[in-house]
């Protein structure tokens, strides 16, 4: 698969396990080896899956930042290799400047920088911030790859 320079909204769902509703970026705005840079107008989406009764809460922009990492280890893949699956393992310096994304009036701008990592794991450090550069929440997430769940982890599971 070529890496093209900008992708929209369904061009980036084929390139990450997260589709539908749950595919929360609209656009790729550029990328390097080093980073990605998108932009999502869901969080005001009233049916968003993330948001609770009281709303999109802030946490929920390690999800935007999580989905922009996604798509980065799909864009720098070796071509012909599939992206290797992976998961959050843990976050680390997250700071939150809002309580809230619901009520942030233009659209978010993700950005992903990976600091280390090799074939089992990736460190990146993200932020989110507002269409005027306003920071909403920043911090460091450890990326897994190619490491399963194991069953008693799945969903719905005992």
């Amino acid at each position: 698969m070529n890496s093209p320079a900008t992708l929209d909204r369904a061009g980036i769902q084929q390139r990450i396990p997260h589709a539908g509703a749950m595919g929360l970026l609209d656009r790729l705005d550029g990328w390097t080896q080093g980073d990605i840079r998108c932009s999502a107008s869901s969080h005001r989406n009233a049916a968003n899956p993330l948001r609770s009764a009281t709303g999109l809460l802030a946490t929920n922009a390690i999800e935007y930042a999580a989905q922009a990492m996604a798509l980065h280890g799909s864009l720098v893949a070796a071509p012909g290799t599939p992206p290797s699956p992976g998961y959050i393992a843990s976050v680390r310096n997250v700071r939150l400047a809002v309580l809230r994304l619901d009520d942030i009036a233009g659209d978010l701008q993700v950005h992903a920088a990976r600091l280390a990592g090799g074939a089992n794991e990736v460190l990146y450090a993200f932020s989110v911030r507002d269409d005027q550069g306003g920071l909403l929440a920043e911090g460091r997430a450890a990326v897994v790859l190619d490491s399963p769940l194991p069953a008693h982890a799945a969903v719905g599971s005992p």
